[in-house]
């Protein structure tokens, strides 16, 4: 038997192959520090565990939940977004709950690409926004993210017959995997940019709690007239370390979020009602434990330039997100120099190309790990590529 020609469009998950060498060099004694993986290390704040357990303890809390997520979750939602971004929300109509959004970003690729049309993809990029785009049979037209230009995409470089076709403009602030981030302004050019060929703005947006050195990441939905062309994709997962939980809202456009929620509806069925009571408290609870665990990715952060820096490696300081994103030595292969430095070294970091092809020439580092393991990964690569550079 054969499988769909559409699952030719499928190629295995990076992180799964990458986790199999990882249990082989353990297997065989090898100390393997992992900095690949965009996964928190840290727990919820306790408030928001208890809460789960408490819902949890009630009988008739175990039941299926309304597709898209209950109202409760959904108005919590929207006062999220009223009392953080001063954006307001049709709980009913502008939002839908997703099992994590990385569910929601794969979806929406289905509920809007046909064959030959074409998705604007980042790059480098969240893989998914790719392999959604390819599932659903469109193009794929990637948009080079370059250091030159802060990251952000040049929407006035886009070929003129790809966006005759274009249905879907990806955009994902704060960066994964680079770490840059947007300006209000360079929002509202998206907005208009959509507006005027009309295309949906699906912006991603799991990074919008984690900032440094001050600064507190942006909706796109705080752009006057955003709702009329966009959509927007958050997450527990990053924002309150509740990436196993599985807790996602999208929210934006009310014709979109109705197209996703029809989607879902045939698909999956919701999430545990103690995990929405859980969301629910962590939208809407004590806000003050964030800081702290910001501080905390921080050190980490400046932890990891400064060992970058001391072996030589270029890279900038992110402002946000939980990823560092260093150049790899001139004349090597990012995949060869993470390949090398994981077989060699013990540490683990994900090769740029891994994110596109802009990607090559980079890797990326993530810092959802103790901060003492951050610290001896960093003495390992400093030691590691002196020893290469003789």
């Amino acid at each position: 038997m054969q499988t769909a020609a559409r699952m030719l469009s499928l190629k295995p998950y990076f992180f799964a192959g990458l986790g199999a060498r990882i249990n082989e060099l353990r297997a065989a004694g090898k100390d393997v520090i992992r900095l690949d993986m965009g996964s928190p290390d840290l727990p919820p704040a306790p408030f928001i565990v208890e809460a789960m357990k408490q819902s949890a303890d009630q009988a008739d809390h175990h039941g299926y939940q309304p597709f898209g997520g209950p109202a409760a979750f959904r108005q919590a939602v929207s006062d999220y977004y009223g009392k953080r971004f001063g954006v307001e929300l049709d709980s009913a109509g502008e939002i839908v709950g997703l099992i994590g959004s990385k569910e929601g970003i794969f979806n929406v690729a289905q509920a809007y690409l046909n064959p030959g049309d074409v998705a604007l993809v980042p790059d480098p990029g969240y893989p998914t926004y790719t392999a959604g785009a390819l599932f659903a049979g469109a193009e794929i037209h990637y948009m080079p993210l370059l250091e030159k230009n802060n990251f952000l995409p040049d929407l006035a470089a886009i070929p003129a017959d790809k966006l005759k076709r274009a249905k879907i403009l990806w955009l994902n602030y704060p960066n994964n995997p680079t770490g840059a981030v947007a300006t209000a302004e360079f929002f509202a050019e998206a907005v208009d940019f959509a507006r005027r060929h009309d295309i949906l703005l699906c912006h991603d947006a799991p990074y919008a709690e984690i900032g440094y050195d001050g600064y507190r990441p942006i909706s796109l939905l705080q752009v006057p007239g955003a709702k009329d062309v966009a959509v927007e994709f958050n997450s527990l997962s990053k924002a309150y370390n509740m990436g196993g939980w599985r807790l996602g809202m999208a929210a934006g456009n009310a014709e979109a979020i109705k197209a996703i929620h029809t989607l879902k509806s045939n698909m999956d069925s919701a999430s545990f009602m103690p995990l929405y009571d859980a969301g629910v408290v962590a939208l809407n609870g004590d806000q003050s434990w964030l800081r702290q665990r910001n501080l905390v990715y921080e050190e980490r952060r400046d932890i990891v330039v400064e060992g970058l820096r001391s072996a030589g490696l270029e890279v900038h300081t992110p402002r946000a997100a939980i990823y560092v994103w260093p150049s790899v030595p001139v004349g090597m292969k990012s995949a060869d120099f993470t390949t090398a430095l994981l077989e060699e070294a013990g540490v683990s970091i994900t090769p740029g190309s891994v994110f596109g092809p802009s990607g090559e020439g980079y890797a990326r580092i993530s810092l959802g790990l103790a901060t003492p393991r951050v610290r001896e990964a960093m003495e390992r690569v400093e030691e590691w590529v002196r020893k290469k550079r003789g």
